[in-house]
């Protein structure tokens, strides 16, 4: 086999890779791992069961490096365009995070939860990512990765909080869809509920959820420049972590 034949077995084989890649997150957001054999994938995949263990050596396997690969796309969609100013980024950054959660929700679920039960290895990839995700919002703030540990624990903590927040969101999120595939128009406007009523009771969009967050991590940043003097709010131009026309606050002026 030449070099030529050679690229096009090694592009074909990634090709393929990634195919079954994209049908086990698929199966895996609509199924327990428990739940699903291998034979199962095999089938749902089209596939004969040994090309999966060719790729993956194992059904543990092929879920790790479907969990691994979930992990890339979200710290990618985070961590985009890095050559926007610090403060637009820091804005695109968790605009991206809460894209991901919205449209991956069960992949969502297994990077922050750590997956299967207590599973090390998923564990050290949820680490992993948090770890990028901190360097990220320290990079955007600060203009380094690096940070003095109390500030590192503040924004840790902070992300932990967004951690929380998005999975209640996403959960609210398809209970709303839920309800509303069922509800009765007409029933609701007997009821009397008005217009502010209808808008407390839906969840917000992302772009709201999105200034609720950053208005946050502007708190945080504050607060860290108050314990750790090398670390002062950055100086952010006018408008900077405010909330535009489409990043309103949730609830008037601060």
């Amino acid at each position: 086999m030449n070099n030529s034949q050679q690229r096009g077995a090694s592009e074909r084989s990634q090709v393929r890779r990634a195919e079954l890649i994209a049908t086990g997150r698929k199966l895996f957001a609509d199924t327990s791992y428990d739940a699903l054999s291998m034979d199962d994938i095999a089938k749902q995949a089209g596939v004969a069961k040994g090309l999966i263990y060719y790729y993956f050596k194992s059904k543990r396997g092929y879920y790790l490096a479907i969990v691994e690969d979930s992990v890339a796309e979200l710290v990618a969609r985070a961590a985009g365009e890095p050559d926007l100013p610090n403060a637009e980024r820091v804005r695109r950054t968790i605009d991206g995070y809460l894209y991901y959660a919205e449209h991956h929700q069960a992949a969502y679920r297994t990077i922050v939860t750590g997956g299967v039960g207590s599973d090390a290895e998923v564990l050290a990839i949820r680490d992993a990512v948090r770890e990028e995700l901190v360097a990220t919002i320290a990079e955007g703030a600060y203009g380094r990765r690096a940070v003095p540990p109390l500030a590192r624990l503040a924004l840790v903590g902070w992300l932990s909080g967004v951690e929380g927040t998005t999975l209640e969101w996403i959960g609210a999120l398809v209970a709303d869809t839920d309800a509303g595939a069922g509800a009765d128009a007409e029933a609701e406007a007997d009821a009397g509920m008005d217009g502010d009523m209808e808008s407390a009771a839906r969840q917000p969009d992302r772009d709201r959820l999105g200034a609720l967050l950053v208005r946050q991590l502007r708190a945080t940043l504050t607060v860290i420049g108050e314990f750790v003097p090398e670390c002062p709010p950055p100086p952010l131009p006018e408008g900077a972590f405010e909330p535009t026309d489409d990043l309103a606050p949730v609830t008037g002026s601060p």
